[in-house]
């Protein structure tokens, strides 16, 4: 009962960290003729109540695609026109076609916040409760449920930009908490509902197969291994087919909605993304001197590359702390050298980033803290700073004291020591690994984060070098990211042995 107690106040301080950051401004606020992502959700809603089926992925008289068209998968389509028909009753003005659009009113906020608050609790809260309590090993689980509650970057996109990511995260997380706690059929259709939510689930789509794949080798795929595998491919059929019922009939629209959900033509990356094609275009116009096919080809190659042995590791050994750990280098590779990547993506990472605050808390905060400010000029241009400003300091301040992330610094507590054969190469060129990740490299990561943070707001740049800042933001966010990715990957690869991780589950 006194666990239960203190769930119940940690849910009500995340929920009141969300709506506090819900009162601020949102994307587009004010800013005729195309708004923003919050006028997206609505412009969606309208569509999918006024117009049939087959006319919310085509570009018709009474659906302007260039006007915040739907490129989501269906499950999104869906979720719009359920909120669709709440909005209507509530105030039909909010959906009525045509006429509603750019519609902004504190009513219509106060109804569009509610329903990601909605969404959270049904779907995302459970699912880190569940993770939180019966996943997470030690006695830390009600501080990492708070952590896990209060990490800035889903905060402050969700309640303050304005999206529906604890959705598909919260869809995603099921996925893992079910398969977890043995239940591959059910994690299988949980994910599948990830993906046909937001097509970025890509990103964590390869440990998830390969998790799976591993399991059914692992129990012979003569017997009851071939079992499951059958069971799983008719799960993941059976779903994809009922989520995409509607446009099964007509294979134009099919094509339509693929065409829609990976427009190729809007280019490698957009803005000034954290990732690896940014950075590199300060040195090399990539974007200008390579066509679209060559960008498309060199992204998904690399790609590819950077995910290989983490997804072999997993196949070969389906364990959960494997799965984790893929899970994080699958998808931040992807946000890393992938075509078309967002600011935003970097919450794909981070969720399974969550899930290793017990088992590696310093490098899980640095990574979280990092991907908050990495979308600092998103926020800046929400204005979001002050809700950036206190939902950081009390993230960092929470999960640095309550998980005491200072002190888990030693090889050992970083999952470096038992390998020192495997890095030795690296050792002797660079120093040790864990060198690189210690209290003093925190400290000056973070007040150099503190500094550009101050610099994007209080300085103008120079007349000629007007992004200066956000790429500075770019780049400084990227070495952290490239950093931790080959981190995570060592970690995983060279996976200590049993003995040596009983002794760390009891030192903690």
């Amino acid at each position: 009962m006194e666990n239960w107690s203190l769930v119940s106040i940690c849910v009500l301080f995340g929920l009141t960290a969300r709506w506090a950051v819900s009162l601020n401004s949102y994307s587009g606020a004010g800013k005729p003729p195309m708004f923003g992502d919050y006028e997206a959700q609505r412009h969606w809603q309208e569509v999918t109540y006024n117009l049939p089926v087959h006319e919310w992925y085509f570009n018709t008289t009474d659906n302007n695609l260039n006007y915040w068209g739907l490129d989501y998968p269906p499950l999104t389509a869906y979720h719009s026109l359920l909120c669709a028909h709440v909005a209507k009753l509530i105030n039909p003005d909010w959906v009525e076609l045509h006429a509603s659009r750019g519609h902004e009113s504190y009513g219509h906020k106060l109804f569009m916040r509610a329903t990601v608050l909605v969404a959270d609790l049904l779907i995302y809260i459970p699912a880190v409760v569940l993770y939180s309590f019966y996943l997470s090993e030690g006695s830390n689980k009600k501080k990492v449920f708070l952590c896990i509650l209060l990490y800035p970057g889903l905060i402050l996109i969700d309640y303050g930009h304005f999206q529906y990511n604890s959705i598909s995260l919260g869809l995603a997380l099921w996925g893992v908490v079910v398969l977890g706690l043995g239940w591959d059929v059910l994690g299988s259709l949980a994910f599948v509902l990830s993906l046909n939510y937001k097509q970025m689930e890509l990103y964590h789509s390869l440990p998830f197969f390969c998790y799976l794949l591993g399991k059914c080798f692992k129990q012979g795929l003569a017997g009851r291994g071939l079992f499951l595998l059958v069971k799983i491919a008719v799960t993941v059929l059976v779903t994809f087919a009922l989520c995409w019922l509607p446009f099964l009939s007509d294979p134009g629209q099919i094509l339509q909605v693929v065409h829609r959900l990976f427009p190729v033509g809007r280019g490698l990356f957009e803005d000034k993304v954290a990732n690896t094609w940014c950075s590199l275009n300060v040195l090399i116009k990539i974007k200008t001197i390579l066509s679209t096919d060559t960008q498309l080809y060199i992204s998904l190659t690399t790609t590819l590359l950077a995910i290989l042995p983490s997804s072999i590791k997993l196949l070969m050994k389906p364990t959960l702390w494997q799965f984790k750990l893929a899970l994080v280098n699958s998808s931040l590779a992807f946000f890393l050298f992938s075509f078309q990547v967002h600011e935003k993506s970097i919450l794909l990472p981070a969720l399974p980033v969550c899930l290793l605050l017990n088992d590696l808390p310093l490098p899980a905060i640095w990574f979280l803290q990092a991907s908050t400010f990495s979308m600092l000029p998103l926020f800046l241009k929400d204005g979001l700073l002050v809700p950036y400003v206190v939902t950081s300091l009390a993230f960092l301040f929470f999960s640095i004291y309550l998980l005491s992330a200072l002190e888990h610094c030693s090889e050992d507590k970083l999952r470096l020591g038992p390998y020192r054969r495997l890095l030795i190469c690296i050792v002797r060129r660079y120093g040790y690994l864990s060198n690189c990740i210690n209290k003093d490299h925190f400290y000056f990561s973070i007040t150099a984060m503190a500094g550009l943070s101050f610099m994007s707001v209080a300085l103008a740049p120079p007349a000629q070098l007007p992004d200066l800042f956000p790429l500075l933001v770019s780049v400084f966010s990227y070495l952290h990211f490239l950093g931790l990715l080959l981190y995570f990957n060592i970690v995983q690869i060279a996976e200590p042995p049993q003995s040596v991780r009983k002794n760390q589950k009891k030192s903690n």
